[in-house]
């Protein structure tokens, strides 16, 4: 999960530095607000919108005028949206599936990346992304006709494939 929120981070500040400075701050906040807090119904979603507010605030420290908007924000995918030891997936399979993610636009990539590799449901990504859940919606479309639209990709690997179409 750490590694998910600098990632994530990274893609707001453009620093690893940055962003793993502002993930250890977080965590050394919630730390110290440890016996305030309560029993949160959404764990994962509340630790990527306290990292977005602790990253957008290190922007803010760092005198920039406005925070990036979402199609400013870089990506850094590690893997696509699954774990290739559990699947078993070879390297050539998973080279031609972050093909197919990075080329998808910005905003995209960002919402297909924190649906199926964070696991975010899509009011989640709405309410971390500050934008409407139909938004979401239309760019998971977007995102997965243009990587089914590979027949390459979809003959090739149709069990994953089948994968890339369940919606959440």
């Amino acid at each position: 999960m750490n590694e998910q929120l600098v990632s994530f981070a990274f893609a707001i500040l453009k620093s690893s530095e940055d962003a793993e400075e502002v993930v250890s701050d977080f965590f050394i906040n919630l730390w110290v607000k440890r016996s305030t807090l309560r029993t949160l119904e959404k764990p994962k979603l509340y630790l990527f919108i306290g990292v977005k507010n602790q990253a957008l605030n290190q922007l803010r420290a760092n005198k920039r005028s406005l925070p990036p908007q979402l199609d400013d924000w870089e990506i850094r995918l590690g893997s696509v949206f699954f774990n290739p030891e559990e699947l078993a997936i070879s390297v050539e399979m998973v080279k031609k599936i972050m093909t197919a993610v990075n080329q998808l636009p910005p905003k995209c990539r960002m919402i297909f990346r924190l649906i199926k590799e964070d696991g975010l449901k899509y009011a989640e990504v709405a309410q971390l992304l500050d934008v409407s859940v139909k938004t979401v919606e239309s760019q998971m479309a977007i995102a997965l006709r243009r990587i089914r639209s590979c027949l390459e990709f979809k003959n090739e690997f149709p069990e994953i494939h089948s994968l890339l179409t369940q919606k959440k």
